[in-house]
């Protein structure tokens, strides 16, 4: 028998959050046709992959590629990491359905400048991922805030009925077109004064399709516990499974509540379906917000429309060298964007390593200076986290960024290493394996990673993209209720 592509004598990590075996693995016509001694087989590309790992491809679950999918459909940064779906959508801005009458209000220009929003129906930005062919698969939530801008004159008072109605009808229609759910991003201004009653009301889409809730919750910070209440309550209301987006203990009056937060998880994962995603890395990063500006720990400028020169300067310099306080520097250089130092390293690894999280990056592609997650998040869980720190198991590290984000989401036939699953497939090596870049030098490619397939057509090779983009659109599959397991 004749395989398209076979993998021989790699170390099988397959997803399942179990230790690995050593098998060939032989690809047909984009799946895994068969796993085990393919000694007598033949193939007509032939890996050796002896002392290499084979994972299902990753999936970032936590994304703002919106839209350079199909604007820079090769999508490098991800590819070069492993990463073979990415999910779109998150934190209430999403790139469709929108229609502006004007400049993205923040926080959606994290995804771009007017033009780049294009799709005013789910419909319209569905076929343009499709007519792009990007290099990895896409699955995409629809943005509250995205609901907002197109039915709401004024982004900081709760909705009218007939708004409410109106943003109903768009979610029920791209829930139709394969949409994976509803997120919110209430902690930023264009969505905080939404009040809760808004958001149970727009939920109650998700009920007969069995969709999810996903949430930048309404505050990370002090009232952090109160937040995940209101999240728990809109999951429950609506009988949708919850994900709350980057679980962190932001600030440094919040540094070591992680104990907190997770116990708070657990207790609502006891009748409810509910998980969380969560980055690698002690800093986040968004949009310049003037309630975040401190002196308590660093903050560097990523970007800035008035004074550009800025990107990659800390904010405390500028502010030195301009003789102003932090907050009129911060108010001089808006809009912008900025990475906050703002969390405790031991609750970013009690985050990590709790059952319920999952690995996303939360990269910001359209950041000229961006935090090194964009590049790096997915070779950090495995070489610092996992081999390095020894913060859990190699095959939980990949359990956390294949099985059980796909199980999460919805995505039938992958995420898994099964015969008769889609060959979304990497192979690294996990002695090398690790993330270079870095707050100085962001835009770097990992280590180790050896060779990417996505839909069984090899796209990264030996460091380098060969040009193959063999990603697709993926439509939610089944009711996502079904991926959760009760504590």
């Amino acid at each position: 028998m004749k395989y398209h592509t076979l993998i021989r004598q790699a170390l099988i990590i397959d997803g399942s959050n179990t230790p690995g075996y050593i098998a060939d693995v032989g690809l047909r016509e984009g799946r895994i046709e068969t796993i085990g001694d393919l000694s007598a087989a033949q193939g007509e590309h032939e890996i050796e992959a002896s002392g290499r790992v084979l994972a299902p491809g990753f999936i970032d679950v936590h994304t703002h590629d919106d839209t350079v999918v199909i604007r820079q459909p090769q999508m490098l940064p991800k590819l070069s990491q492993g990463v073979t779906t990415v999910i779109v959508g998150n934190c209430g801005i999403s790139a469709a359905p929108v229609s502006l009458r004007g400049d993205p209000p923040d926080p959606m220009n994290l995804l771009g400048k007017a033009e780049a929003f294009a799709y005013p129906r789910f419909l319209d930005y569905r076929a343009a991922v499709e007519n792009a062919q990007p290099a990895l698969n896409v699955a995409a939530l629809i943005g509250h805030t995205a609901l907002r801008s197109n039915h709401m004159d004024d982004l900081h008072r709760t909705a009218t009925a007939t708004e409410i109605a109106a943003m109903r009808e768009q979610l029920q229609e791209s829930l139709e077109a394969g949409a994976l759910g509803l997120s919110t991003g209430l902690a930023y201004a264009s969505a905080f004064n939404a009040d809760t009653d808004e958001v149970l009301q727009l939920s109650e889409e998700l009920t007969a399709f069995g969709a999810l809730y996903t949430t930048h919750l309404r505050s990370e910070f002090e009232p952090v516990l109160e937040a995940m209440d209101e999240a728990f309550l809109i999951g429950r209301h609506a009988r949708a499974p919850v994900i709350i987006s980057h679980l962190k203990c932001a600030g440094a009056g919040n540094w070591g509540r992680s104990p907190q937060l997770l116990a708070s998880l657990e207790q609502a994962a006891k009748n409810h379906p509910v998980g969380c995603d969560c980055y690698p890395y002690a800093a986040s990063s968004s949009t310049l917000d003037l309630k975040q500006v401190t002196d308590a720990f660093r903050i560097t400028i990523t970007w800035s429309t008035p004074h550009p020169q800025m990107g990659g300067r800390d904010l405390q310099d500028i502010a030195v060298e301009w003789g102003v306080s932090l907050l009129d520097a911060a108010r001089r250089l808006q809009p912008a964007g900025a990475v906050y130092y703002g969390m405790d390293e031991a609750d970013v690894q009690r985050i990590l390593a709790h059952p319920l999280s999952m690995v996303g990056s939360d990269g910001l592609p359209e950041d000229p200076f961006p935090h090194p997650r964009l590049w790096g998040a997915f070779p950090r869980v495995l070489g610092h986290f996992s081999r390095d720190l020894g913060l859990f198991p190699l095959h939980t590290a990949v359990y956390k960024m294949t099985g059980l984000s796909a199980a999460r989401f919805g995505l039938a036939g992958r995420g898994e290493i099964r015969e008769g699953h889609w060959a979304d497939l990497v192979l690294f090596d996990p002695l090398r394996v690790r993330d270079v870049a870095d707050f100085k030098d962001p835009q770097r490619a990992a280590e180790g990673i050896e060779g990417v397939w996505v839909n069984g057509v090899l796209s990264y090779c030996a460091g380098q993209a060969n040009g193959e983009r063999a990603g697709r659109f993926l439509a939610r599959s089944g009711d996502l209720r079904t991926g959760f397991v009760l504590q």
